[in-house]
């Protein structure tokens, strides 16, 4: 828009992914807010994106989604503009959302440094405890842990990256850990290698994944990807289901200096990101393949 303003377009929407309208709108928002965060942006206008069954439910449902939506937008500073929604079989809720940014500030995937630390901001695991869910094994208290987690904005975590040397960043989310990481992989001229061990992990995924409740999008995922990926010593298939899982509204996949990875880290956590951990670093050696040990 100008030397020291550019704005970012995003849009993001799907079907309900837990049964309580106002959870749904508040994990919809989120999701919707997360690529401008991976950005480096601030999101700062929102416009309203709705298909109602309204012949179907009661229009009490799509008011407590659009109450959880608007609450977490407040919770994020960001205004709501207006929106569009119609008729259809199908419920469904997201935001079109603007964000800004310094031209020069803004983050990609594609910028990954040899050396550089890799971070994740959020534990993995929201789409095979979805799974557990909808088949009546989760537990409440699990149940209660994943639905906040997906509703937890990256506000925190993309602030505390305002202030290091951070070179690129994305969110995870369809395309799982994996998927997403090897976006930022793949034409970087650089390779990865992940400390399985470190990967932060939603409690009982592990179990479920064990169990066979793994999402059809993870088993895509891993074909798409699976041959740029050295799994060394990790050749656990659980493991490798858990790695793919495609996650909802999940956290921020980081590459910083390696200098101010610890102090990073230490930001993220007095901001409450008490997750946040790191999880592999950039190497020149595999070129554009990622190592899992």
């Amino acid at each position: 828009m100008s030397d020291d303003l550019a704005i970012i377009q995003t849009v993001d929407f799907f079907t309900p992914i837990v049964d309580d309208p106002y959870w749904f709108g508040q994990i919809a928002a989120a999701n919707a807010l997360s690529d401008v965060y991976a950005m480096g942006g601030v999101p700062k206008t929102a416009m309203n994106l709705v298909a109602f069954p309204i012949k179907k439910m009661d229009i009490s449902i799509l008011r407590q989604i659009i109450q959880g939506g608007l609450d977490k937008m407040r919770e994020a500073g960001v205004v709501l503009a207006g929106g569009h929604s119609i008729e259809d079989n199908e419920l469904k809720y997201g935001l079109s959302v603007t964000g800004f940014i310094h031209p020069d500030r803004v983050l990609t995937k594609k910028n990954i440094k040899p050396g550089d630390r890799l971070i994740l901001t959020k534990p993995l695991g929201t789409g095979i405890i979805n799974t557990a869910i909808k088949g009546g094994l989760a537990s409440p208290e699990i149940t209660e842990a994943v639905t906040q987690l997906m509703a937890a904005l990256n506000k925190n975590a993309a602030e505390a990256c305002a202030a290091f040397p951070v070179h690129a960043c994305t969110d995870i989310t369809g395309f799982g850990f994996l998927g997403h990481l090897a976006e930022m992989v793949l034409d970087s001229g650089y390779g990865v290698r992940i400390n399985t061990k470190n990967i932060p992990i939603l409690a009982e995924t592990l179990n479920y994944a064990g169990m066979g409740l793994v999402p059809t999008g993870a088993h895509r995922n891993r074909e798409f990807r699976q041959s740029i990926i050295d799994w060394a010593v990790t050749k656990d298939p659980v493991m490798q289901d858990v790695l793919f899982d495609p996650q909802t509204s999940g956290g921020l996949l980081i590459s910083v200096a390696k200098d101010s990875a610890e102090s990073l880290l230490d930001a993220l956590r007095a901001k409450g990101i008490q997750a946040a951990a790191i999880v592999g670093e950039v190497v020149v050696e595999p070129k554009e393949r990622i190592v899992l040990e």
